[in-house]
Protein backbone atom coordinates (compact mmCIF):
# COMPACT_ATOMS: atom_id res chain seq x y z
CA UNK A 1 0.00 0.00 0.00
CA UNK A 2 1.32 3.40 -1.27
CA UNK A 3 1.36 6.13 1.71
CA UNK A 4 -0.57 9.68 0.29
CA UNK A 5 0.10 13.04 1.38
CA UNK A 6 -3.43 13.61 2.89
CA UNK A 7 -2.51 10.43 5.15
CA UNK A 8 0.87 11.34 5.92
CA UNK A 9 -0.71 15.20 6.51
CA UNK A 10 -3.31 13.71 9.31
CA UNK A 11 -0.61 11.60 10.99
CA UNK A 12 1.67 14.69 11.26
CA UNK A 13 -1.37 16.59 12.30
CA UNK A 14 -2.05 14.06 15.19
CA UNK A 15 1.65 14.21 15.92
CA UNK A 16 1.56 17.55 16.37
CA UNK A 17 -1.68 17.35 18.55
CA UNK A 18 0.13 15.37 21.10
CA UNK A 19 2.81 17.22 20.81
CA UNK A 20 1.38 20.73 21.86
CA UNK A 21 -0.73 18.15 24.53
CA UNK A 22 2.09 17.06 26.45
CA UNK A 23 3.72 20.83 25.89
CA UNK A 24 6.86 19.35 24.00
CA UNK A 25 7.74 21.35 20.88
CA UNK A 26 8.66 18.70 18.02
CA UNK A 27 9.81 18.06 14.33
CA UNK A 28 8.05 15.36 12.90
CA UNK A 29 8.80 13.60 10.21
CA UNK A 30 7.12 11.17 7.65
CA UNK A 31 8.40 8.79 5.55
CA UNK A 32 6.98 5.94 3.21
CA UNK A 33 7.46 2.53 2.71
CA UNK A 34 10.73 3.23 0.52
CA UNK A 35 11.71 5.65 3.48
CA UNK A 36 11.35 8.52 0.83
CA UNK A 37 10.46 11.70 3.10
CA UNK A 38 6.72 13.00 2.66
CA UNK A 39 5.68 14.95 5.44
CA UNK A 40 7.86 17.51 7.86
CA UNK A 41 6.99 20.09 10.32
CA UNK A 42 8.98 21.93 12.42
CA UNK A 43 6.76 23.58 15.54
CA UNK A 44 7.99 26.99 16.92
CA UNK A 45 10.48 26.35 19.39
CA UNK A 46 11.60 22.72 18.53
CA UNK A 47 15.17 22.12 18.61
CA UNK A 48 16.98 22.63 15.39
CA UNK A 49 19.02 20.16 15.77
CA UNK A 50 16.67 18.20 16.09
CA UNK A 51 15.26 18.50 12.21
CA UNK A 52 17.67 15.64 10.91
CA UNK A 53 17.38 13.66 14.00
CA UNK A 54 13.89 13.10 13.59
CA UNK A 55 14.26 12.51 9.42
CA UNK A 56 17.09 9.72 10.41
CA UNK A 57 14.45 8.38 13.10
CA UNK A 58 11.55 7.87 10.77
CA UNK A 59 14.34 6.35 8.00
CA UNK A 60 16.49 3.97 10.27
CA UNK A 61 12.96 2.59 11.65
CA UNK A 62 11.92 1.87 7.70
CA UNK A 63 15.69 0.50 6.98
CA UNK A 64 15.20 -1.93 9.79
CA UNK A 65 11.79 -2.55 9.91
CA UNK A 66 12.11 -1.50 14.19
CA UNK A 67 11.32 1.00 16.33
CA UNK A 68 14.40 3.26 16.32
CA UNK A 69 14.38 2.07 20.24
CA UNK A 70 14.48 -1.09 19.69
CA UNK A 71 17.66 -0.73 17.40
CA UNK A 72 18.77 0.79 20.45
CA UNK A 73 18.06 -2.08 23.01
CA UNK A 74 19.93 -4.25 20.05
CA UNK A 75 22.72 -2.28 20.07
CA UNK A 76 23.69 -2.27 23.89
CA UNK A 77 26.98 -3.69 24.70
CA UNK A 78 26.72 -7.54 24.31
CA UNK A 79 23.75 -7.04 22.18
CA UNK A 80 23.61 -8.68 18.91
CA UNK A 81 23.72 -5.36 17.38
CA UNK A 82 26.27 -3.87 19.14
CA UNK A 83 27.81 -0.64 17.71
CA UNK A 84 26.17 -0.46 14.94
CA UNK A 85 25.77 3.43 14.96
CA UNK A 86 29.43 3.52 14.28
CA UNK A 87 29.19 0.97 11.38
CA UNK A 88 25.93 2.50 9.52
CA UNK A 89 26.54 6.57 9.03
CA UNK A 90 24.03 8.16 11.16
CA UNK A 91 21.89 5.40 12.73
CA UNK A 92 19.79 6.73 15.43
CA UNK A 93 19.78 3.92 18.24
CA UNK A 94 17.46 6.12 20.52
CA UNK A 95 13.22 5.75 20.82
CA UNK A 96 11.39 8.49 18.69
CA UNK A 97 11.36 6.65 15.01
CA UNK A 98 8.37 4.63 14.93
CA UNK A 99 6.88 2.18 11.78
CA UNK A 100 2.95 2.85 11.11
CA UNK A 101 1.35 -0.18 9.53
CA UNK A 102 -2.06 -0.15 7.75
CA UNK A 103 -4.90 -2.67 9.00
CA UNK A 104 -3.28 -6.02 7.33
CA UNK A 105 -0.36 -5.20 9.15
CA UNK A 106 1.70 -4.28 6.65
CA UNK A 107 4.71 -1.04 6.98
CA UNK A 108 3.51 1.36 5.18
CA UNK A 109 5.35 4.72 6.71
CA UNK A 110 7.74 5.57 9.58
CA UNK A 111 7.07 8.83 11.30
CA UNK A 112 10.21 10.21 13.47
CA UNK A 113 9.66 12.98 15.77
CA UNK A 114 12.43 14.50 18.09
CA UNK A 115 11.50 17.75 20.01
CA UNK A 116 12.78 20.40 22.36
CA UNK A 117 13.11 18.65 25.46
CA UNK A 118 15.33 15.93 27.47
CA UNK A 119 15.96 14.81 30.61
CA UNK A 120 19.38 15.68 31.71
Amino acid sequence: MRLHLAQAEQITAAAKDKALEIGVPMNIAIVDEGANLVSFIRMDNAWLGSIDISIKKAKKARFFDMDSGEIGKLSQPGGPLYQIEHAYLGLITFPGGVLLRDNSGEIVEAIGVSGGAASF
